[in-house]
């Protein structure tokens, strides 16, 4: 007794070798998703705008705000930019430790003048010597690890901090104030002797720890001790 099948069309068939190496190979992981800085920027805002966010924030460390002639930008570093930043802060304080430079640290102090519609909160800053109550840091340090809308030079030039670290892209790069703009330069103006490729070398080490002791043993092995800076 015949059955009747439903039709249903030939198998197809390819004639071509199959490449083996896609039935061997796993599949390929998706690249991890790129980790930026939170950035928000807004046009037209006034002194009075940043002076009231800065209020509302109060003692939060986030968001950090930037003001520029009426551009306003608040940003919320990423967990690169923070361990990148203090990383940097700590190797700088046992470079001075090791060569005997007093300064202190003020971290991302608000620095602001109204007459120059500018204000600006570093990524970590310093003020060297014995000064009970400073007026701005010396050495302003920006981690750019996602490039914001506002120039931060342009706003430190008019706040007068006489010098500012800029690292990007695993570079740091030097920049002094020369009269009314800032000058790349090849040595810190206050610690002439250090040397920020070798410091670089030690920033990603973990723990904190551990980079501290590892880059002070090679600052005593070139033989950079106490006395010099």
């Amino acid at each position: 007794m015949g059955c009747d099948f439903p039709h249903t069309p030939p198998p197809r068939r390819y004639t071509e070798p199959m490449a083996q190496s896609a039935l061997l190979e796993p599949p390929r992981a998706p690249p991890p998703p790129v980790v930026t800085d939170d950035i928000v920027v807004f046009e037209g805002a006034t002194w009075a705008d940043y002076q009231r966010l800065l209020e509302v924030r109060g003692e939060r460390p986030v968001p950090r705000l930037t003001y520029l002639e009426g551009v306003l930008e608040l940003m919320s570093p990423s967990r690169p930019h923070e361990s990148i930043k203090s990383m940097i802060g700590c190797l700088v304080e046992a470079y001075c430790m090791e060569v005997g430079i007093d300064l202190t640290p003020y971290g991302s102090w608000t620095l602001e003048n109204k007459e120059a519609q500018r204000g600006v909160e570093p990524d970590e800053c310093y003020v060297f010597g014995d000064v009970p109550e400073p007026e701005r840091c010396d050495l302003a340090i920006e981690v750019i690890w996602t490039s914001g809308s506002i120039d931060k030079l342009e706003v430190y030039r008019q706040l007068r901090v006489q010098e500012v670290w800029i690292w990007k892209r695993a570079r740091i790069e030097m920049f002094a104030l020369s009269g009314e703009h800032y000058t790349a330069v090849a040595r810190s103006n206050f610690l002439p002797n250090i040397d920020l490729d070798e410091l670089l070398r030690f920033v990603d080490t973990k723990p904190m720890t551990r980079a501290v002791k590892e880059y002070r043993a090679a600052l005593e092995a070139r033989g950079v001790g106490a006395g010099e800076s």
